[in-house]
């Protein structure tokens, strides 16, 4: 009996085996239930939404997919490499060196000429609000800043200065703050007063104070090492420190002075920085830009013929441009015709020569750093800027913006006609990124190096161009959305959604049975028999 058995259920095997393809699928698809279903687009629908999360998250955080970014760093060179043996691909990699060389000079970041100070002003801001207004990386840049100004290699020879070379490379404000204290103690040490003006002073006229301390020890200093500068190259590199030294605090007692209201003697104390930089041939003193001080001192004063005497010595082709000249330029053109400006009028009879100089200073302002017109025109909110600005970036325009706004509002009509025609700009050059109008094309590296010096915890970085989504942003969030409305329905009506779901899924293996069909009858019987068996 239990051989008829064996016999019986081989034989029943046998049959499933030989029945055709279609004949399984259908029986797997009857089996499932409508709660197959509902659990089947719910995960669906879970799984793409928390991958829609991560992805907006990365993007608003990065600026890029992270899909993206992983498929074109890891799996395009798994996929097929490019043969650096060819000519061609050699010649290509040399572009992309240098094209990535030029990225890397268009990044880079500059000191802020206009920096706030940080005890008076910065940790004021902390206490009060509670946020921090500097990042790290902002911060780590004005200590490597520090160090290459008020250093140099013969320190040791001075038991102040051993004891301010380490202070300048703590990260501890307070170990820092002790360590200019203990130098102190030791004798009157310029940098130590710098440091306390700097960071531990709660009141502009309190660093004062202590910058005019700095400033009787500087000048004692730099006597010395002036008449010793030709000895040996130790002592010219002690010249070249107490030079700097000299320089930043006459600096900054200048900008207490505008600060507290002295404002025309701090343009005499900035006139004279100039003409010193300029005899001076040391390149550490170029990156102070000690005119856009002057430029924003004489823009408080209104005296209109000095400020564009100035833009004529420094608006030159060979040197580098900022915002502030850039912009101050753009301001005084349209000083001489934006009190009668109305753009009705000047639609109806079309725009007089100076008006349209005034436009076309304005559009290469807006070209240069197309983020500061929202901060002008208060379509953005204004925060302290960072010590470290990059140049066409939005730290940049908060830094130009944040001091020269008040410049704006005080000329009758220059933000109206600012207002009426920066957004011409962008039609004149629809591709920034490939190919600027008088400039060279728009860096792609702003966005990154801005993130890392403006506190995003509070402010949203400008970018521009405009970034479009993501194209698996989008794909997600319609994914989410597609299976989140099939779980909905199949959920309210799973008699009828199981209908649905059967018919799509025998339409989608139809083109399988079809070839199956086909297969079955070109082979044998037998052939096919054995087949199914395995």
């Amino acid at each position: 009996m239990f051989k008829s058995q064996l016999l019986s259920s081989l034989e029943q095997d046998s049959r499933l085996r030989t029945q055709p393809p279609d004949w399984k699928v259908s029986m797997f698809l009857n089996t499932l239930t409508p709660k197959f279903y509902v659990a089947l687009t719910g995960t669906s629908s879970l799984i793409s939404g928390l991958i829609l999360i991560f992805e907006w998250w990365y993007f608003r955080k990065y600026g890029t997919s992270f899909i993206e970014q992983v498929s074109v760093s890891h799996l395009r060179p798994l996929l097929g490499g490019v043969d650096s043996s060819t000519p061609s691909s050699s010649s290509s990699s040399n572009g992309e060196a240098e094209s990535s060389r030029q990225s890397v000079s268009e990044c880079k970041v500059w000191r802020n000429p206009l920096n706030l100070f940080r005890g008076a002003e910065y940790n004021r801001y902390t206490w009060v609000t509670g946020r921090e207004p500097l990042t790290y990386y902002d911060m780590n840049l004005s200590a490597q800043d520090h160090q290459t100004f008020f250093t140099c290699d013969s320190d040791h020879l001075r038991p102040a200065d051993a004891i301010m070379q380490k202070a300048w490379r703590e990260r501890n404000p307070q170990a820092r703050i002790s360590a200019a204290h203990e130098a102190l103690q030791l004798e009157d040490c310029a940098t130590a007063y710098i440091l306390l003006a700097e960071e531990e002073a709660t009141t502009i006229m309190e660093a004062e104070r202590l910058f005019k301390q700095a400033l009787k020890a500087g000048e004692l200093c730099y006597r010395r090492s002036q008449q010793l500068q030709h000895h040996s190259t130790q002592y010219e590199a002690q010249h070249r420190r107490d030079t700097n030294v000299l320089v930043y605090i006459k600096r900054r007692l200048a900008m207490c002075s505008r600060k507290l209201g002295r404002t025309r003697e701090a343009v005499k104390m900035m006139r004279d920085l100039c003409v010193f930089q300029l005899m001076k041939e040391f390149p550490l003193l170029s990156m102070f830009n000690i005119h856009e001080n002057l430029l924003e001192s004489l823009l408080e004063l209104q005296n209109y013929a000095d400020v564009q005497a100035v833009l004529a010595k420094y608006d030159d082709i060979s040197l580098p441009k900022s915002a502030t000249i850039c912009y101050t330029a753009a301001l005084l053109k349209a000083r001489a015709v934006s009190d009668k400006f109305s753009p009705e009028a000047a639609s109806r009879r079309g725009l007089s020569t100076a008006e349209m100089n005034a436009v076309e200073a304005i559009h290469r302002a807006v070209e240069f750093n197309p983020h500061v017109p929202k901060y002008l025109l208060e379509m953005k909110s204004l925060i302290l800027p960072p010590e470290h600005i990059l140049k066409r970036g939005d730290s940049e325009a908060i830094a130009y913006a944040f001091f020269h706004l008040q410049h704006w509002k005080r000329v009758e009509g220059a933000l109206n006609l600012l207002h009426c025609t920066w957004e011409g700009t962008f039609r004149m050059i629809p591709y920034p990124l490939e190919k600027g109008h008088l400039f060279y094309p728009y860096p792609i590296c702003t966005e990154t190096a801005d993130r890392e010096l403006l506190p995003t915890v509070f402010h949203e970085v400008s970018v521009y161009p405009k970034k479009e989504l993501p194209f698996f942003i989008l794909f997600t969030a319609g994914l989410c959305s597609f299976t989140a409305m099939l779980a909905l329905l199949t959920h309210q009506f799973p008699e009828l959604m199981g209908v649905f779901a059967k018919a799509f899924l025998s339409t989608l293996f139809a083109p399988l049975n079809f070839i199956m069909e086909k297969v079955e009858s070109i082979l044998p019987s037998s052939l096919w028999h054995q087949l199914t068996r395995i």
